[in-house]
């Protein structure tokens, strides 16, 4: 039977990581600096393995196999093939990442057999100061950007954002970005690890060599427009779901929780995962989600009770699922 699932922390070491993933986790400190913690992913090879339950030790892909719809949603199950089919990771960026952009589902699944790359940032913390890249801030041809690429003025003309806890990004395929040293992100995209990085500051990899460029996979599918806003506006009321992000492959709301609410998405006909940013909470009667982890609700258990506890009584919480009665 099928349960709101927890997952063994997942941490990846990478250059431009930090520290602040442990702390947020209430882990042991260590020298080594972590870039992401992969919540909830189906990604082959590093897949979330659950924490918790009969279900102990079995990875998320074992499980959409075995339960399909009742994990999935009948609807999600159909539309992406039985695939889990995104990625939840939190980000702490000690330093930039590179220039980076995505593919789109056309594009990956050509090149690359797989899903493409949409995704939107929530800013869990920043630094005083802390900015991040999404977007051409002024209108450039391909050659314009091959050639800032090579004499490494590409920054120049993309479009920089201060940013503070709590902004939100929509960043679809196609869109050049970059997270910014001091920014701590919780991030929901696509089930897919393709990334086409433009620029790297010259900067060695862990392992002492110059990081991999893919200029000229980016070239054409880099999206040029030039928008007037690049973050995303929505209302922010206690004790309620509020829209923060909605596409076909993922809706995001936001909750900031001082009581306990009752939450029915069955009529969405999909899983939900809770990303737990601050404060801790019961989802259901049997987990406790803490601040930093995140919890999968399968859709056969989509409604449940969530109820804040712990010393500060409150919970804030990305609730993420495919609304399959939009799209």
């Amino acid at each position: 039977m099928l349960y709101p699932l927890l997952f063994e922390t997942s941490l990846f070491p990478i250059v431009w990581g930090g520290t602040r993933l442990r702390q947020m986790k209430g882990m042991a400190p260590s020298c080594e600096p972590v870039g992401e913690s992969w919540e909830v992913s189906a990604v082959p090879g590093k897949e979330s393995v659950v924490l918790n339950g009969d279900l102990a030790g079995s990875n998320l892909r074992e499980l959409c196999q075995r339960y399909g719809a009742d994990l999935l949603g009948s609807a999600v199950h159909r539309k992406f093939a039985g695939e889990f089919p995104m990625l939840i990771k939190f980000i702490d960026a000690e330093s930039d990442l590179s220039i980076q952009v995505h593919p789109d589902d056309s594009v990956a699944m050509q090149r690359h057999g797989s899903m493409g790359k949409t995704e939107m940032w929530y800013v869990v913390d920043a630094k005083p100061g802390t900015y991040l890249y999404a977007g051409f801030s002024k209108s450039i041809t391909s050659d314009e950007y091959r050639r800032r690429v090579e004499d490494g003025t590409i920054c120049e003309v993309l479009a920089k954002h201060p940013i503070r806890m709590g902004d939100a990004f929509f960043i679809p395929a196609g869109r050049v970005h970059a997270i910014c040293g001091g920014a701590l992100i919780a991030e929901v995209q696509q089930s897919s690890d393709i990334t086409y990085r433009i620029y790297d500051y010259g900067r060695m990899g862990m392992d002492g060599k110059p990081r991999e460029l893919h200029t000229e996979l980016a070239a054409d599918v880099l999206d040029y427009t030039v928008h007037k806003e690049y973050s995303i506006s929505y209302p922010m009321e206690l004790n309620k779901a509020n829209l923060v992000c909605e596409c076909e492959f993922f809706t995001v709301r936001m909750q900031r929780l001082t009581t306990a609410v009752t939450r029915n998405l069955r009529h969405k006909d999909s899983f939900i995962v809770y990303v737990c940013m601050r404060g801790e909470c019961m989802v259901g009667e049997s987990v406790h989600l803490k601040q930093g982890y995140s919890c999968l609700v399968p859709a056969s258990c989509a409604e449940l009770q969530i109820t804040p506890c712990g010393e500060k009584g409150m919970a804030e919480l990305l609730e993420v699922f495919v609304d399959n009665e939009k799209y």
